[in-house]
């Protein structure tokens, strides 16, 4: 294994990326080594909603022009168990890498680094490295390129962990608040009230037969499950067991197929609340949408897909998780996601990546660069 590859993961599990901090300790990991291969760098810098400075990372090198390839990674992680001693600190076990973000991302922006460094010299086409933020809580960084139009890429092959299959499309991630308002009065006393709680149920309930029914007319066979699904994460409501809740709300997720109008959903919701009041007059609902992202769907044909599959002897598929995808597509990039390490074993505690999956996807990724930027 590459010195530089390892010592590289190494330095970037170290790095406390938690979406909730800055990502530009990631960047200044990166960036020097890619000036020093040669690539112009720039941080496209923005400040989130807590006001943490955070910033996109675009590195080019090979003349000007769109890029012919884009490696694309995001640098922050999931939070991770204080008791878990090790987190940020890269272990060997088994033949296994341990320590946050060793599986997603950080395994495959450092297997990008080392492709590019072993080509870099021998470029006849652009390619970029692209380090985003944020996206585990909503793709911010993507969003951000994706409005400031800051990549320009025909193709990019963007990390997640894939246990190295090519993955060519991903639904969408929709996510939703629904309020209800009722009447606060003593429980002894129902007529004194109107209960938020048992109007929060009526539509849950509604919705559940809509999740089980009519969601499930529109399908695509290359998925699994082959539907846009639906799921009530959290219900909150009500002060105390004696009162008669005056408000609850209902928190909700939708994963469209691509081939769906992600404000489907929505807008039968909105249809819903509208039915159930009707019906009862003290019934107040509203529905907050949150986050309306699609999904994608790059076709089995395109040719950074064929390659993928090729080289690594594993046939495309679909996925119902989120990745930047979407965005590099709206972008003008043809989008693949691929990357070491299990999805499954992403987001928890001992979270690892094989070291023989880290070691092959800088072989995989060398030789997509030679395929697309040296030939």
């Amino acid at each position: 294994m590459s010195d530089e590859l390892l010592s590289t993961l190494r330095d970037l599990v170290a790095i406390d990326s938690t979406s909730v901090r800055t990502n530009q300790p990631v960047l200044d990991v990166l960036e020097p080594q890619l000036t020093a291969l040669g690539f112009h760098c720039l941080r496209h810098r923005y400040r989130d909603d807590s006001g943490v400075e955070k910033a996109n990372l675009v590195a080019t090198l090979g003349g000007g022009g769109p890029l012919e390839l884009a490696l694309v990674g995001h640098t922050d992680c999931v939070p991770f168990d204080a008791q878990w001693a090790e987190a940020l600190v890269l272990t060997e076990r088994d033949g296994k890498l341990y320590g946050r973000g060793s599986c997603d991302t950080k395994a495959f922006i450092a297997c990008a680094l080392e492709a590019a460094r072993r080509v870099a010299s021998q470029l006849k086409r652009p390619l970029g490295l692209c380090f985003t933020a944020d996206e585990e809580v909503g793709c911010v960084g993507a969003k951000k390129l994706q409005a400031g139009k800051l990549l320009d890429a025909r193709r990019a092959i963007i990390g997640e962990p894939t246990s190295l299959t090519p993955v060519r499309a991903n639904k969408g991630y929709c996510l939703a608040e629904v309020e209800f308002t009722g009447k606060e009065g003593h429980s002894a006393y129902p007529a004194s009230g109107v209960s938020a709680v048992f109007h929060a149920a009526r539509f849950v309930t509604q919705l559940e037969a809509f999740s089980l029914e009519g969601l499930r007319v529109q399908t695509d066979a290359t998925f699994e499950p082959p539907f846009t699904t639906l799921n009530v994460g959290v219900i909150a409501g009500g002060k105390a067991k004696n009162i008669i809740p005056g408000h609850c709300r209902v928190t909700l997720e939708w994963r469209p197929i691509p081939g769906q109008n992600v404000r489907f959903v929505l807008e039968q919701v909105e249809a819903m609340l509208r039915d159930l009041h009707a019906a009862d007059e003290t019934f107040n609902g509203k529905v907050t949408p949150l986050r309306m992202d699609s999904g994608f769907d790059t076709a089995a044909e395109q040719d950074v897909v064929r390659f993928l599959e090729t080289a690594t002897g594993n046939a495309s598929k679909t996925v119902a998780f989120g990745t930047e995808g979407p965005q590099l597509a709206a972008l003008g990039a043809v989008p693949v996601v691929f990357g070491p390490g299990d999805i499954r074993v992403a987001h928890q505690t001992g979270e690892f990546v094989p070291k023989a999956e880290l070691l092959r996807a800088a072989e995989v990724l060398e030789s997509a660069i030679r395929h697309f930027c040296c030939a």
